[in-house]
């Protein structure tokens, strides 16, 4: 079984953007290079040495913790002697000013490098003729330890339990919400609130994600679908789900029916009044996406896995595709 992330250095991911950069405008942008933290719990370390409010750095995309990423960030009314600052594992480089801040989704999308470890010669042998073509599934660190099931508890506004399954992950917002439960036992939007914004959405994305994933299983299934054939229309689209989706393909409707009903939920679930923020409209993503400049860069005997072979390999992908998902389906 192929092998990823045994090292930071095997994953290393570039961002790819075109943030218009000047010497004026509110905003300093910089070049953010991590290893051993997710893009929240970086800017969340920057915002302590910095002493500001989180809202005042803006990301376009929250990047793996087990590996080497470079993204551009933004920092309200920011400086060029912020990339002095000192953090372990976290390297700031400024890149200039602007009047636009950066956003979620904000970014055309990333490059990789990635050492595929713990390979035997059948293995290296799958990918050599490989259509580079891959389903558009979300990757495995899109939910995490219990993301799904949280969002799906704050949808279906069953705030005690997406509590306890925040706390069943040991957050380090536990203490927070324990001392807050403890005055107040049944007060748990405000608890909820006590973790970051961004984290929360996190969570309903990731819900939004799972019936996603869902729905392009099964739409494959439907279809019969083979990504040699030619005769098949790879430029489907299936919704995110949201308050705001509709549907006008049958099938896809009946697919999505199918999967809302056995999870019990609906479309206007996904307006949360009590956290009005929260709420999602829902959106599009498409079934399939192409893999953009695959090359083998090299291959060779694998040091940390006895008696197999390694692969480092190249390749670009567009914004909010996973690659841990195409080194998977390389081999499938």
């Amino acid at each position: 079984m192929h092998k990823i992330k045994q090292l930071p250095e095997d994953f290393i991911v570039k961002e790819i953007n075109e943030i218009k950069l000047g010497d004026n405008g509110d905003y300093s942008y910089f070049l953010l290079k991590k290893k051993n933290y997710n893009t929240l719990r970086a800017i969340e370390s920057i915002v302590n040495k910095l002493n500001i409010n989180e809202k005042n750095i803006g990301f376009s995309g929250n990047k793996d913790k087990n590996a080497i990423t470079e993204q551009v960030i933004s920092i309200h009314k920011g400086s060029k002697k912020i990339e002095n600052i000192a953090i372990k594992d976290i390297e700031l480089k400024y890149l200039g000013n602007g009047n636009e801040k950066i956003y979620l989704g904000n970014l055309k999308g990333n490059k990789f490098e990635i050492t595929i470890r713990n390979l035997t010669k059948k293995d290296i042998g799958k990918i050599s003729n490989k259509e580079i073509l891959m389903p558009n599934y979300f990757g495995p660190q899109r939910f995490s330890k219990n993301n799904h099931q949280i969002g799906k508890a704050i949808v279906k506004k069953n705030f005690k339990k997406a509590i306890n399954l925040i706390l069943e992950t040991n957050s380090d917002y536990n203490e927070k919400i324990k001392q807050h439960l403890q005055k107040k036992p049944n007060d748990f939007v405000v608890a909820l609130k006590m973790i970051p914004f961004k984290l929360l959405k996190l969570y309903v994305h990731a819900y939004q994600s799972y019936l996603f994933n869902k729905a392009l299983e099964q739409y494959i299934r439907d279809n019969k679908l083979k990504i040699n054939d030619k005769k098949n229309n790879y430029n489907t689209k299936l919704p995110i789900v949201g308050f705001g989706t509709e549907i006008k393909n049958n099938n896809i409707d009946k697919i999505i029916k199918k999967i809302l009903k056995k999870e019990n939920i609906g479309f206007r679930d996904f307006i949360i009044r009590q956290i009005p923020e929260l709420s999602s409209e829902g959106d599009e993503r498409n079934t399939f996406i192409t893999v953009k400049d695959f090359k083998i860069i090299n291959q060779d005997k694998d040091e940390l896995n006895n008696i197999k072979e390694k692969l480092i390999v190249s390749f670009s992908l567009p914004k909010g595709c996973y690659a841990t998902v195409f080194i998977d389906y390389l081999f499938t």
